[in-house]
């Protein structure tokens, strides 16, 4: 019987899904009114623009506590 689905992974997939759909989403439509990556050049907002998801998902994942195992307790 499968476990619980660990917080690690539920956050994290959950800020990839954010920062991808959403994020984007606002930066690309805001991106025609406030010019918001224009301070970057040209060649670089695409690159910003691919990271920003990786990044939160990595934090998220980082930042979250790993979930109890009560079934794992005492095995090595």
């Amino acid at each position: 019987m499968a476990g619980p689905i660990e917080r690690k992974v539920g956050w994290a997939t959950a800020a990839a899904y954010v920062a991808s759909s959403g994020l984007i989403g606002v930066l690309a439509g805001v991106q025609g009114n406030a010019r918001v990556l224009e301070p970057l050049p040209d060649s670089i907002s695409p690159l910003v623009l691919a990271l920003v998801p990786g990044l939160l998902t990595f934090a998220a994942g980082w930042r979250t506590r790993h979930t109890p195992r009560p079934d794992l307790e005492g095995e090595e």
